[in-house]
C-alpha cells in the first residue's frame, strides 16, 4: 500500500487506469500465488519468496478463497442482499457477486481495493452487471472509502450489509491501529449486518517465516494470534463455530485432521451485529 493516497479518488468509467508494474502489489502477488496471469515479474519474484518461506503450494490462499465462498453463501441465505468486500483483490473463480447472486440475483456488491489494476479488471468483468461495482480506495481511510459515491449510491447501511474483510487486516501494521479501523467499519454496519474477517495466524514457525517475507518485500504483513483475531469481533454475535482455522468453518465436507501448515495459516470467523 503506497503512502500517496491520491490515486484512490473516484474515476469516471472512461478515465484510464494507471498501473505501476515496477512496484509489487499485494493483489498481484496473491494472483501469482494462485497461479493467475494478472501479475508481473516483480510480483512473481515475491510469490517465489513466499513459496520458499511457506511451502504449501498456494493451498493456504485457496483455503481462504473456499471459505469466502461458504461465508458469502451463508450470508445470502440469511437474507443479506448487499455486500461490501474490502481488499477484494483480483477476480478469480467464484467471486463474491457470483456467489451472492446465485442465491439472490438481486444482490448488490461493492468491491474495494487500493490497487488500480483491480478496477481495470473489474470494469471488464462487470461491464453488463449494474448491481456490482469496483471502487479504488484504501481500508486505512474509512471516511473516504465509506463516503465514496459508488459505495453510498449502491449500499444502504441502514439495512443489513455483509462486510467482508477477507485476508486484508493482516496487511495493517499495529501502528496503523487495525483494531480502531475494524471498529469504525463495525460501527458503520447496521443492526443485522455481518462481518466476515480472515487473518494470517501466528501459530506455526512457517507462518512466522511468511510474515518476514511480507514485511521485507511489501513493507507490510503482520500475523496475529487466535486471541487477537477473535478480538476483532468484540460486540458481535458469533456465527458457529466462532473463530477457528478456516477448514473448520462450516466445511462442505469432512476435514482431515491434523491440519497441515496450509490449514493452520489463516483463522477467522463471522459475527452478526445485534439489534434486528
Amino acid at each position: 500500500m503506497a503512502d500517496d493516497m491520491s490515486w484512490t479518488r473516484s474515476r469516471s468509467a472512461q478515465e484510464p487506469v494507471e498501473i505501476d508494474t515496477s512496484v509489487p502489489s499485494i493483489a498481484r502477488v496473491y494472483d501469482a500465488i494462485l497461479g493467475g496471469k494478472d501479475n508481473y515479474p516483480v510480483d512473481q519474484e515475491i510469490a517465489e519468496q513466499v513459496a520458499r518461506a511457506f511451502p504449501d503450494g498456494g493451498e493456504g490462499a485457496r483455503t481462504n478463497r473456499r471459505l469466502l465462498v461458504r461465508a458469502v453463501r451463508h450470508m445470502a441465505r440469511q437474507g443479506i442482499d448487499q455486500f461490501l468486500d474490502i481488499g477484494s483483490g483480483l477476480p478469480t473463480a467464484q467471486n463474491t457477486h457470483q456467489v451472492a447472486q446465485e442465491v439472490n440475483p438481486e444482490a448488490k456488491v461493492v468491491y474495494v481495493d487500493n490497487d488500480p489494476i483491480v478496477l481495470a479488471h473489474g470494469r471488464a468483468l462487470l461491464e453488463d452487471d449494474d448491481r456490482t461495482v469496483v471502487v479504488t480506495a484504501d481500508i486505512r481511510e474509512p471516511d473516504v472509502l465509506l463516503g465514496h459515491p459508488d459505495v453510498t449510491g449502491m449500499l444502504d447501511p441502514d439495512r443489513p450489509v455483509g462486510l467482508i474483510l477477507n485476508a486484508v487486516v493482516h496487511h495493517l501494521l499495529d501502528e496503523e491501529d487495525p483494531d480502531g479501523l475494524v471498529e469504525t467499519y463495525k460501527k458503520w454496519l447496521g443492526p443485522g449486518g455481518y462481518l466476515l474477517l480472515t487473518h494470517f495466524c501466528s501459530s506455526t514457525p512457517e507462518a512466522l517465516g511468511l510474515e518476514s517475507v511480507l514485511r521485507q518485500a511489501l513493507g507490510r504483513g503482520q500475523l496475529r494470534s487466535m486471541a487477537r483475531i477473535a478480538a476483532f469481533f468484540e460486540g458481535l454475535e458469533m456465527v458457529e463455530p466462532g473463530v477457528v482455522y478456516l477448514p473448520y468453518w462450516q466445511p462442505d465436507e469432512p476435514v482431515k485432521a491434523p491440519l497441515d501448515i496450509a490449514g493452520l495459516l489463516v483463522a477467522g470467523g463471522m459475527g452478526r451485529k445485534p439489534g434486528r
